[in-house]
């Protein structure tokens, strides 16, 4: 949500709350002695401006206490919040009263119903913080789910115009003719493989989440029928450590990486290409690293243009808050690291 809507909304809501506690005051409801040297008015100024201190105190802890994965400190937390809140608005109210209310000393006699009226509003005020945080947040979440489905529904159109990149299967297709022309016996296990790329990217990648397995059987057959036009026979090192075992990851998320590695890199090498997914109980780590060609410019080249922006967009709203992307680069290795909660 835009900074300029959220402080609208904060407006509204302050403009509410004058307007419930001014309204006696301009219905003429007031009893004449509040209005004797502007009584009902003080009250107004310090009881708003305590409010206003309260509401953005309680206001901004909601994040912080929420990300407290122990329940009971959560708890404890927002208690000692409240108390120092108390703590805070019974001294002050007091101050105020005493220098600028003019109050004669029977009325500044401390008295418990301070407290608990304070214990009140700091509870009221506490319920409309925490509403209008998650009002936001509400809108903030509704408006990122419809940014994901247009995103989606873009991709998936994209998608249909090119179904598989035309020079990748042009490419796969002449390496397979050139093996069944030389009645090679991997010619089988090439065309099973392009059968299962084709099959993953019509069906299974429609879904918003795929098993890892899934997706890691889709990035060794694309790996497999690139190295049919390396010579290099290990040209691609691939390694996976944890246990991948129900764990799931959107659709083609990993494979862009894989591609740009193979279209930019350098054939020179062997290995050419350092591919390594680490999964955790909490998170997995994708890195991917190849030599550069002995070019000007590649290593910008691979790390910039509409593909590696649309990766980057793409992580921003299927991980938002959740995935860290770090892109380096020497004078021979390009290096991409991906890290993804989960």
């Amino acid at each position: 949500m835009k900074r300029k809507t959220v402080i609208i909304i904060h407006l509204v809501y302050w403009f509410y709350i004058l307007n419930q506690v001014l309204y006696p005051f301009y219905s003429g409801q007031v009893e004449p002695a509040y209005l004797v040297n502007n009584k009902y008015l003080k009250n107004v100024i310090i009881t708003t401006l305590l409010n206003f201190v309260t509401f953005y105190a309680i206001y901004f802890s909601i994040a912080p206490i929420m990300k407290l994965r122990n329940k009971f400190l959560a708890v404890a937390t927002g208690l000692v919040l409240i108390t120092l809140l108390i703590g805070f608005r019974v001294p002050t109210d007091y101050l105020f009263w005493k220098i600028f209310g003019g109050l004669s000393q029977k009325e500044m006699t401390f008295e418990w119903n301070w407290v608990w009226n304070d214990l009140r509003l700091v509870i009221i005020t506490g319920i409309y913080s925490i509403l209008i945080y998650f009002m936001i947040k509400w809108f903030e979440a509704q408006k990122l789910k419809d940014e994901l489905i247009n995103q989606r529904q873009a991709s998936e159109l994209a998608l249909l115009r090119s179904q598989v990149n035309p020079h990748f299967l042009f490419n796969t297709l002449n390496n397979i003719y050139s093996l069944v022309y030389h009645k090679s016996d991997d010619a089988p296990a090439a065309v099973m493989k392009l059968s299962s790329i084709m099959r993953y990217m019509l069906y299974d990648a429609t879904t918003d989440q795929v098993p890892l397995d899934k997706e890691i059987e889709y990035l060794k057959s694309f790996i497999e029928l690139q190295a049919l036009r390396i010579k290099h026979a290990d040209f691609v090192s691939l390694q996976i450590q944890g246990n991948t075992e129900g764990r799931t990851i959107a659709p083609m998320l990993l494979i862009p990486f894989v591609e740009n590695a193979f279209k930019h890199g350098g054939k020179t090498h062997q290995p050419g290409i350092f591919i390594m997914l680490i999964v955790h109980s909490g998170w997995m780590s994708f890195e991917v690293s190849n030599y550069l060609r002995k070019t000007s410019g590649e290593s910008n080249n691979q790390a910039s243009g509409i593909g590696m922006a649309n990766i980057r967009r793409r992580l921003e709203l299927l991980y938002p808050g959740k995935h860290q992307l770090v892109i380096t680069s020497d004078k021979d290795m390009f290096r991409i690291n991906l890290e993804i909660e989960s």
